[in-house]
């Protein structure tokens, strides 16, 4: 008999104990439990540390410590994506030196209320399509940031939204020759446009400054190219307009017909053209 109750009472215990274990959030994978992605975000750190023969201050190892430790829940540094498929995964950061130790990063955040996201789901090209519906994956919020690396500890200067939620390539420093400004760009494959958008943070004030956004574009009938237009600190670009349909058997008949030039305003804080006064673009 006491066996017979033994048998009944087994199943029901293991059926509570587990019932308990979800409710503590110790269950689950990593895009819905906070425990289980800090878990698993801590295990892969110390998988680094060990395979990591030399180390210095303010390494990404020491940045991705930073993040779990700084940031909202469902943050990640975001990773280059791998031009081969063998590739060895990178991280988005950039390091430079310019009256002072600096450290560019991507870093990718989780919408409030929605799945957290995963790294790999906004990396190439597959992912750029992620915009259309992101939220069964989860909707990841792009911010380009600027750290500074004092005695060993991490100080952020300065973030700035990426206004884009997949799709990440690459992140360059490059200088804009008509003024000599240094301006970070992030590019992003776009399948929806079967091209890339670029996303240039110009250094207008210094790099200790946030920085000033404008955005580039190349797809089958999508075009805007830089431009110095009234000879200011602040780029500008030509905007195109295309006819004919892409979706015709021969691209041969998409043409441009007119390019638009668009300048930046100080004083409305946007870009506007002459041609148009309802025409303005936020970056």
């Amino acid at each position: 008999m006491k066996l017979y109750k033994f048998i009944i009472a087994f199943p029901i215990l293991v059926i509570l104990t587990f019932s308990c274990t979800s409710k503590e959030g110790t269950t689950g994978d990593a895009a819905t439990s906070e425990s289980k992605d800090r878990e698993l975000r801590e295990y892969n750190l110390e998988v680094q540390k060990e395979q990591t023969k030399a180390r210095f201050a303010c390494d990404t190892i020491s940045l991705q410590e930073y993040i779990m430790a700084n940031y909202e829940k469902g943050t990640y540094l975001v990773q280059f994506d791998r031009t081969f498929t063998y590739n060895v995964p990178r991280s988005a950061v950039i390091y430079f030196q310019d009256a002072g130790n600096f450290v560019l990063a991507v870093i990718a955040k989780s919408k409030p209320g929605e799945r957290n996201i995963e790294a790999k789901n906004v990396i190439g090209y597959e992912s750029s399509y992620i915009n259309l519906d992101s939220t069964k994956l989860g909707t990841a919020f792009f911010w380009l940031t600027l750290f500074e690396c004092k005695d060993g500890e991490f100080s952020r200067v300065w973030e700035s939204e990426v206004p884009i939620h997949g799709g990440f390539n690459r992140m360059t420093i490059k200088t804009w020759e008509p003024k000599n400004i240094k301006y970070v760009e992030l590019n992003f494959e776009d399948g929806i446009i079967s091209g890339h958008r670029n996303y240039n943070f110009f250094a207008v004030d210094g790099w200790r400054k946030p920085p000033h956004l404008l955005e580039t574009y190349v797809g089958i009938t999508h075009k805007r190219t830089f431009n110095n237009m009234n000879n200011d600190k602040f780029p500008d670009y030509w905007e195109y307009r295309f006819s004919g349909s892409a979706w015709q058997d021969s691209l041969s008949s998409i043409r441009i017909t007119d390019s638009v030039p668009f300048y930046w305003s100080t004083k409305r804080q946007l870009y506007i053209t002459d041609r148009n006064p309802r025409w303005f673009r936020k970056y």
